[in-house]
């Protein structure tokens, strides 16, 4: 088998993997080509850049870790999610608002923030506080929210900060990572929460506040949720790459994170590099054009955007 076709083969099976389409073609790929309307970013804004770089896969395991610190978040996810059936399915649900938001349409944009609310509103219910007392919650609930884009967020940030070379645009911010923050903040509005981490210092006064008010923990929910997330049932070789994709996020947890979680880190010195290099082997192997950025960049020059 010649180059050309074992690479289109690798990139038919990645994308068929983390799409759940059996043609290998993501369906949120028309909705990203579809119109001539701008969307919120550009190729040169920060989210763009980083949620088309492969770190995202790296940061898509560690947002899962942190999410489930959050016995409200925990409890809608597991009372009220396929995950443990078909962990792939919710993945691509994951993948398909993360995607739109970035690269569709505003308009687009919107009918995505749509079917995520009308999701989010049949996701109630109880969680037990530390403390014992019994805390009603609604998916949409802003505490909910605001955690949920900061395990996210923050997740992205730091994976694409320690296993990708490209730098982040700073733009008019004072860092790249502020920049990312203070545009990716744009994307939750939508979903009903009007206010959030605008740099990367109110991102850390945030997470410190939700340490402080003892609101986090780990707990049987949260060890089976570990559990799962270290050894999902994926196929074949694919199993080999994801230990270390896992390791890396692992690593790349705050130490107050961990504790929590009752993990412990692989050496860092080892970790990012190899984490570098496979990140870099598998963007090789699945070839270097993207057909949602490229869907994107059509619609933008269609717009007189680009």
């Amino acid at each position: 088998m010649s180059p050309t076709r074992v690479q289109a083969n690798l990139s038919f099976r990645f994308r068929r993997l983390l799409s759940g389409d059996p043609n290998g073609v993501p369906p949120w790929l028309a909705v990203v080509a579809e119109g001539d309307e701008a969307g919120y970013f550009l190729p040169t804004d920060a989210p763009w850049l980083v949620h088309g770089g492969f770190g995202t896969l790296v940061g898509g395991i560690r947002a899962l870790l942190v999410q489930a610190l959050h016995p409200g978040t925990l409890r809608g996810v597991m009372d009220h999610s396929r995950y443990a059936e078909d962990p792939l399915g919710r993945l691509s649900g994951t993948i398909r608002w993360l995607t739109v938001t970035t690269f569709a349409s505003k308009t687009e944009v919107a009918t995505e923030a749509g079917r995520v609310n009308r999701m989010h509103k049949r996701v109630v219910g109880s969680y037990e506080a530390s403390d014992g007392t019994a805390v009603p919650y609604r998916a949409a609930d802003a505490d909910l929210l605001l955690w949920v884009h900061i395990a996210f967020m923050e997740s992205f940030l730091v994976a694409h900060e320690m296993f990708c070379s490209e730098p982040i645009p700073a733009g008019t911010a004072a860092s790249g990572a502020d920049n990312y923050i203070a545009q990716w903040s744009i994307a939750v509005a939508p979903l009903g929460l009007p206010t959030c981490p605008l740099t990367q210092a109110e991102l850390d006064a945030a997470i410190a506040d939700f340490l402080r008010k003892d609101i986090l923990r780990s707990d049987d929910r949260t060890r089976q949720v570990v559990a799962f997330l270290r050894r999902p049932p994926l196929p074949g070789a694919t199993k080999i790459a994801y230990r270390l994709l896992f390791a890396a996020a692992v690593t790349s947890l705050r130490p107050e994170y961990r504790k929590l979680l009752g993990l412990r880190a692989a050496p860092r010195w080892i970790i990012v590099p190899v984490t570098r290099v496979a990140l870099r082997l598998i963007k090789l192997a699945v070839g270097p054009q993207s057909p949602i950025e490229q869907a994107a960049r059509d619609r933008l020059a269609r717009a007189g955007v680009l």
